[in-house]
C-alpha cells in the first residue's frame, strides 16, 4: 500500500507529521512526501523544511493520499499541477483524507461536493462556498473520503483510518506506542470550549488572505 503525504510551500507541519506518524506504521506501507518538485519544502513559518522524495508525476496511483492544511494565502487552491494531480489520483485512491485546511483544498477541486467534511473551525463556512456540508466533527468519514478538522487532529484521523483498514489491535497498539495519551493543561481546544473572549478575539482577527 503507497501513502502519499502532499507538501507544498507553506503548509502545516504537524497537519502532515501527524498522519505521518501514524500511517506509516500501518504494516506494509509505504509512506512517501510528495511535491510539485522533489527537494526541500518549506512550511508556513520557513524555519522548518519536510523532503519531498518524489514528484507529482513520480507517484500517479497512491493508494492513500493525506493533504495537509496551511494559512489561506499558501494553499493551493488554483487550478494547476497540485489540482491536476488530486483529480487524477483521486479516481485510483482507496482513501483520500485531509487535514485542517487540507480540506479545503480538496473542495476546491471538486472533490467534497455535497460531502459532509470537516476543517479547521475558522474555515467551515469556506468549505460551505465550496460546496461541501461542513460540520464541527474532529473527524469526518464520507466513503473513502475522510476529513479531520484543525492541525492536531491528523493524529486522531490517521488512528481512526487505522483501524478501518488493519483493525482497531493495530491502531490501537500504534496508539500505544506513540504513547498518544491526551491530557491538555487547558479544556480550550475548541470553540465550544474556550473562553467566549478568546473565540470572539480570533474571528475577529481572522482575515483571509
Amino acid at each position: 500500500m503507497q501513502i502519499a503525504i502532499l507538501l507544498y510551500p507553506g503548509f502545516t507541519a504537524l497537519d502532515a507529521v501527524g498522519p505521518y506518524d501514524t500511517l506509516s506504521r500501518l504494516p506494509g506501507a509505504e509512506t512517501i512526501f510528495v511535491a510539485e518538485r522533489p527537494g526541500p519544502v518549506p512550511n508556513e513559518s520557513g524555519n522548518l523544511t519536510l523532503v519531498a522524495e518524489r514528484s507529482l508525476a513520480d507517484v500517479p496511483r497512491p493508494d492513500i493520499v493525506v493533504v495537509p492544511g496551511g494559512p489561506d494565502r499558501f494553499l493551493p487552491l488554483e487550478p494547476g499541477p497540485v489540482r491536476d494531480w488530486l483529480t487524477a489520483v483521486d479516481r485510483h485512491t482507496t482513501w483520500t483524507t485531509s487535514v485542517c485546511t487540507g480540506s479545503v483544498i480538496l473542495a476546491s477541486a471538486g472533490l467534497l461536493t455535497g460531502r459532509p467534511a470537516t476543517s479547521h473551525w475558522l474555515h467551515l463556512e469556506q468549505l460551505r462556498s465550496l460546496g461541501a456540508e461542513p460540520t464541527g466533527q474532529r473527524v469526518v468519514f464520507d466513503g473513502k473520503y475522510v476529513t479531520a478538522a484543525g492541525v492536531s487532529s491528523g493524529i486522531d484521523m490517521g488512528l481512526a483510518l487505522l483501524g478501518r483498514i488493519a483493525g482497531d489491535r493495530t491502531a490501537q497498539t500504534v496508539q500505544l506506542m506513540i504513547e498518544y495519551d491526551p491530557q491538555p493543561p487547558f479544556d480550550a481546544g475548541s470553540p465550544e470550549k474556550a473562553p467566549a473572549d478568546i473565540v470572539a478575539e480570533r474571528r475577529a482577527a481572522y482575515v483571509p488572505r
